[in-house]
This record gives structure tokens, sequence and C-alpha cells, in this order.
């Protein structure tokens, strides 16, 4: 794999640090002395789940993919809604889905599903999520292109109703780190599920927790990261802009329409 995949950061406290201006780091690495496609469970309590496989795919072949999807994706950045007013979406993205599916809609945008078939490396790796995760399937897939330290994603859910109460989503991560974190909703939101911004400010800043109530993830070329459970119901996540970033990161989620 090469010393490049020789580590992941995992914390389980997110720390508030220096100055306002200062970006929030992940703080504890553990190792990722682990075979290739075993993933280390992360217990979030009360029916959430987080599993993450550094790398689940081999780094030259991870690069071969990050090619094929960054040339030949017809990527879009669109306008969406936030909070009543209109933006840009802070970074490229594109859907692909079944057919026959119902239709995805977030912050006021309804992408327009691709085939799996014009994309054949696309559906060989939905084949390789489901094979690396018994039991689970997988129906539709939204990619997103960060071009930078200026891309990012806010904090929120992927709560659709479309995906039922528990959806399990997968990610598969290409080219560059990006730190990927994980707070808890306050417990009214827990209770009672309500669909977070999906544009909230991303640079809103954590303060330290003494709960595990906040986690980060160094997400690294060809790695997967598996959210099961409740944790869309009860935790919220984002990718927030990194100011010495320059280089590219490629998602691809893979998630069950029902």
């Amino acid at each position: 794999m090469g010393e490049e995949m020789a580590k992941a950061t995992v914390t389980t406290n997110v720390i508030r640090i220096g100055k306002r201006k200062e970006e929030e780091k992940c703080e504890e690495t553990v190792d990722e002395g682990m075979s290739r496609g075993k993933g280390r469970v992360i217990e979030l309590g009360q029916g959430s789940q987080v599993v993450y496989y550094p790398r689940l795919i081999e780094y030259d072949e991870a690069w071969k993919l990050f090619d094929y999807i960054n040339n030949n994706i017809p990527w879009t950045r669109p306008t969406i809604r936030v909070f009543g007013r209109s933006c840009v979406q802070p970074r490229d993205t594109c859907y692909v889905a079944s057919e026959g599916l119902p239709k995805l809609v977030y912050s006021g945008y309804q992408p327009d599903p691709h085939s799996w078939h014009r994309f054949p490396p696309l559906l060989d790796l939905l084949h390789l999520v489901e094979k690396a995760l018994p039991g689970s399937r997988f129906n539709s897939l939204l990619l997103n292109r960060y071009k930078g330290g200026n891309d990012y994603v806010g904090w929120h859910s992927d709560d659709e109703s479309l995906y039922g109460p528990t959806p399990e989503i997968a990610s598969l991560s290409f080219g560059c780190d990006r730190d990927f974190f994980l707070k808890k909703k306050p417990s009214k939101l827990s209770q009672v599920p309500q669909k977070a911004p999906e544009e909230a400010p991303a640079n809103k800043r954590l303060k330290k927790s003494d709960n595990s109530d906040q986690h980060c993830f160094t997400l690294k070329h060809g790695s997967m990261l598996v959210m099961r459970g409740y944790t869309q119901r009860d935790w919220v996540h984002s990718v927030p802009k990194r100011a010495k970033v320059d280089a590219v990161r490629i998602n691809l989620t893979f998630r069950l329409v029902l």
C-alpha cells in the first residue's frame, strides 16, 4: 500500500485550539495495522455505529479510479437554498441511481439521476462495497468533488425519509486527505428526528468534549467509512474548509433508497 496509507486519525475529542481562526484538528492517531478489507468499529452508542476501513482499495488502483471519476463524471455545481437564500453549492456533485426510485431532493435541489451502466467502474465499485459489507445493499450513489480547501460540506445529517429510519451509508474517499467530523445532536433532536441544514456553516467551532460526543477521522485515499443504525438521526457530520489543502478529494456515498 505504501507509506501514504500507514496511518489514520481517529479521536473521541475534537478540541478548539488557538485563536478563533485556528482550524479544529484531529488529535489522536491510531495505528492502521490491519489487513486490507478489515474495518475498525466505533460504537457511538444508542444504536449508532461507524466502521472505518483504512485501505479498502489498493493505493495504485485507487488512483486509477480517481482519474476515471475526476475526468469522466458529468460534474455540476448546483444552486441550492440555505436558510431561505440561494447560493452555489461549495463542491461539485453528480447522482447515479437505479431506475424507478423516488427522487432525491436536498436543500431545494433535485439532481437528475444517471444510469449505473453509463459508468461501468462505478458499478464495479458498487459490487466491491456490497462484497465488503455482507448483507448490505445499495441502489444509489451521490458523488462529491472537493477541488481544494475552500470546498466543503457543512453540518448536516443524511436523514431524508427515502432512506428510512436507520440508513447505512458507505463512503469511499479518493485523492487528498480531508478531515471528517461527527458530533452528536442535542438530545431533543435525537428524540424527534429533524433535518439539519445541509450547508450549515462549516467553520463553526467545536468545543472540547469529555463524553465522546465528538469524533474526527482523517479520511485517506482508498478508504471507506460506513455510518449505520441511528447515526443520521442522532448525529451530524461535516467536511470543513482547510486553508492548506490545494488538491482534489472525491467522495462516493453509496445509499439504499427504499
